[in-house]
């Protein structure tokens, strides 16, 4: 009997990964574990950038976030200041280490991440996500061809 209801367990995933509908959708997480599924640019200083548009969230990496330890305090500029790419505008401090923020790309801060002056935490907790740190209308474009994909970055700062 269990070998029977093993046959069918496998009969069954195998009918679902090779649906029509299923592996459309998921054929490449299957066939390819590398392929870049971020849309998030990434800076040779661990900072990130998400566009939508012409603005511009940035965050600092997971492994950025990691090598810090936990986050105790953040530093963010004034909304509508502008910054330059490469160029500091924040900081990061941690129990273990203070560090710089770097912006990726150049442009006008239009919104900084005020959840963070409460719980600087969320940097540890999500990174990616609600741990951003400001949103950029973006001068130039242009600047986001410099920037690593997260292949690319992942590869540079893996071990």
């Amino acid at each position: 009997m269990s070998l029977f209801w093993g046959n069918r367990t496998v009969g069954i995933l195998r009918y679902a990964l090779c649906t029509k509908s299923w592996s459309t959708r998921h054929s490449a997480r299957i066939w390819n574990p590398y392929r870049n599924f971020s849309d998030r640019k990434y800076a040779k200083t661990h900072e990130w950038i998400q566009v939508k548009d012409d603005v511009g969230t940035v965050g600092i990496s997971k492994h950025a976030a990691e090598e810090l330890g936990e986050v105790v305090f953040v530093d963010l500029p004034e909304k509508g200041i502008e910054v330059e790419a490469n160029s500091t505008f924040g900081a990061v401090e941690s129990v273990k280490a203070a560090s710089d923020v770097y912006s990726p790309v150049s442009g006008q801060v239009l919104d900084i991440n005020t959840k963070l002056q409460e719980d600087p935490s969320l940097i540890n907790k999500d990174s990616l996500g609600e741990g951003w740190l400001i949103k950029l209308k973006i001068r130039n474009p242009q600047e986001l061809d410099k920037l690593m994909d997260e292949t690319e970055y992942l590869q540079k700062n893996q071990g």
